[in-house]
């Protein structure tokens, strides 16, 4: 697949992802985390870089590349913390798989190009 491609597929997961957390998984008070809407912000920052990959692809794909890997931290750092397997570690779980998936496409494409340019 393409780097822009699953680009926005990581983008629509951690979109849904961030919406369920936040709509559908409730605190123990019965509040919703606001916190849970991080996953939904990156997301929204993904498509619109996506937008602009045509125009500067060296400069976007490092700049999703960058903000693919903080998220990735910190999604599986929160996975790590929650101890129960409920829907709050599963979504972790989703958002984790999702960005890993998405960096490694990203890391096998940035190494073709390098061996395209030195073909």
């Amino acid at each position: 697949m393409k780097p822009v491609t699953v680009n926005a597929l990581n983008a629509v997961v951690l979109i849904i992802a961030g919406l369920y957390g936040y709509i559908g998984v409730a605190a123990a008070d019965g509040h919703h985390s606001p916190t849970a809407l991080i996953p939904t912000a990156f997301g929204i920052v993904l498509i619109i870089l996506g937008l602009f990959w045509s125009k500067a692809p060296k400069v976007v794909s490092h700049i999703v590349v960058v903000l693919t890997l903080v998220l990735l931290i910190m999604c599986a750092m929160r996975f790590v913390k929650v101890v129960d397997w409920d829907a709050k570690k599963y979504i972790f779980l989703v958002c984790t798989l999702s960005n890993a998936i998405a960096l490694s496409v990203f890391i096998k494409s940035f190494i073709d190009a390098r061996k395209n340019r030195a073909a």
